[in-house]
């Protein structure tokens, strides 16, 4: 018999350390993919096309959109994100798990589609902590920091839909939890 993999969905506000805590599991499991969303928005400094994201022009996503090339799709504090398909089911044929770290409309998306899809939902452990981690960043405005923090509020009002809700507090224990998590469902999916 097959080992199952396991499509795992990530969701938080910005700046909760989602990629922090993928990059943490990562270190202590072989097993775990992230997928790899398309964007129209500008690559931040450091961020490498085909590995931080797929950035591509706005005709190119609507190319894919009408192609049914992705998982979900939203458009986010003025830019559009999507997750491509078939990298992520050949990931979960393969036997891994495959993060799909994504915004909440689009993995409320995910989630409809695909209900075998385990959801994780990063908690900040307040607001003025997930301030305080945006402004650290200095990668954005005063102004687009203001709007994400609206944007975290919404999204975190629709945290009872996930399977999980995670407080990323202490950055190694919710690792850990979600560690753990990994582990049950997979016990789960191949029992």
């Amino acid at each position: 018999m097959n080992k199952k993999g396991l499509m795992v969905i990530l969701s938080a506000p910005s700046g909760c350390g989602k990629d922090t805590i993928f990059r943490e599991i990562s270190k202590i499991r072989d097993d775990v993919c992230e997928s790899i969303s398309a964007t129209t928005r500008a690559p931040r400094s450091g961020e490498i096309d085909g590995k931080s994201y797929y950035f591509i022009s706005n005709e190119e996503f609507e190319q894919m959109v009408e192609n049914s090339s992705f998982l979900e799709y939203a458009c986010y504090n003025g830019c559009f994100y999507g997750t491509p398909a078939e990298p992520v089911k050949n990931i979960v044929d393969s036997g891994k798990i495959c993060f799909l770290i994504i915004e909440r409309k689009g993995a409320q998306k995910v989630m409809k589609s695909n209900p075998d899809a385990v959801s994780i939902f990063l908690m900040p452990p307040d607001m003025e902590t997930l301030k305080k981690r945006l402004l650290k960043r200095n990668t954005e405005s005063v102004d687009a920091i203001s709007s994400r923090l609206e944007i975290a509020r919404e999204e975190i009002k629709s945290s009872d839909m996930f399977d999980y809700i995670v407080v990323n507090n202490e950055l190694e224990k919710a690792v850990m939890e979600i560690n753990e998590i990994l582990n049950n469902e997979l016990k789960k999916h191949n029992s």
